[in-house]
């Protein structure tokens, strides 16, 4: 007999997004509970009209997207967990099919903790934003460290691990999985499509909060897990804070030192585009992607700075929103 599936969605004022979220979940027959962050436009009436239980999060308290999913497997205490919850983010439709194959494949694997699939975007040739989201989710299938939001989750794995982490803003998702996999759990990538997301980033800005949000995120989990993001947190002290100093340094005192730092940055922006084209990527494509993931380390390094002070003066850890 298979496990019984209830599906989570987290939201804030995503409009036809969550509209079609919620359609290409009721097109496969699940029980979906649906968790608000203060939405100011129809969201709850839209989780409604498909029937979704709704649970309207509480203003005073800061939104984050762990602490929603938690909010939603609150809700599904009062009558009982099912065997596996789905969470799903309600910018995301849910493919034809998923469930069924990751249900089966908690079924079939019992000591799996999580599964997940191929996530892609809806609109990836709409901006360069867009598109370097789209090759961000192109991941192996296999065991995996972590993975994003959409996930299949076996309750007894959540339970045990106490859920997400509501005062992680960002990358909540993977400081999750490694929690899950310590406690001896596996995290899998299916073969499969998941979901199609829809990033709706068309403006540096956005794109440059999304990559602050990150280096906030590689702050925080690597404070709480100081094994994990270990690679990017180095890799945005050096290109995001030593390399800039050290060419201010040379602008005031050597030419010679100005020289050597743009070489580096020159060497590693080459490197980039020769991995990305190793990765699959067309040339034309690998150099465009190039450029942003070289500049993201300056947002990053803003990022992990945000976290860090907070963590000093003892403020709250708010979400940094981009869309």
């Amino acid at each position: 007999m298979s496990g019984s599936v209830t599906v989570v969605v987290i939201g804030r004022n995503e409009g036809q997004r969550l509209v079609a979220c919620l359609a290409s979940l009721s097109a496969q027959d699940v029980a979906i509970i649906y968790v608000d962050s203060g939405s100011t436009d129809n969201s709850i009436e839209e989780a409604r009209k498909v029937g979704a239980t709704v649970v309207d999060l509480d203003t005073s308290v800061p939104f984050t997207a762990a602490r929603a999913r938690n909010a939603g497997v609150d809700a599904l205490r009062e009558a009982g967990l099912p065997d596996y919850i789905q969470f799903i983010d309600g910018d995301c439709s849910v493919e034809s099919g998923w469930i069924s194959h990751a249900r089966l494949a908690l079924d079939t694997h019992p000591e799996m903790g999580i599964v997940t699939g191929w996530r892609s975007e809806i609109y990836p040739t709409q901006s360069i934003y867009n598109d370097l989201c789209e090759f961000e989710w192109h991941r192996p299938a296999g065991d995996i460290e972590a993975c994003g939001g959409d996930m299949m989750v076996r309750s007894t794995a959540f339970e045990q691990v106490g859920g997400f982490d509501p005062t992680v803003i960002a990358a909540e998702d993977d400081e999750f999985c490694v929690r899950v996999r310590a406690a001896g759990w596996r995290a899998h990538r299916l073969p499969q499509s998941m979901t199609r997301h829809d990033a709706a980033m068309t403006r540096f800005g956005q794109w440059w909060q999304r990559a602050v949000r990150s280096g906030h995120g590689f702050a925080q989990v690597g404070f709480l897990h100081p094994e994990y993001f270990v690679p990017e947190r180095r890799r945005v002290w050096l290109f995001g804070a030593v390399l800039p100093l050290l060419f201010v340094l040379g602008l005031l005192f050597s030419g010679i030192l100005t020289l050597a730092v743009l070489g580096a940055y020159i060497l590693s922006y080459s490197r980039t585009v020769k991995g990305l084209t190793a990765q699959g990527l067309e040339p034309a494509r690998a150099r465009h992607h190039a450029v942003f993931l070289s500049l993201s380390k300056f947002p990053n390094f803003l990022g992990m700075m945000t976290f860090y002070w907070r963590r000093y003066k003892g403020r709250s850890m708010r979400i940094i929103e981009y869309k």
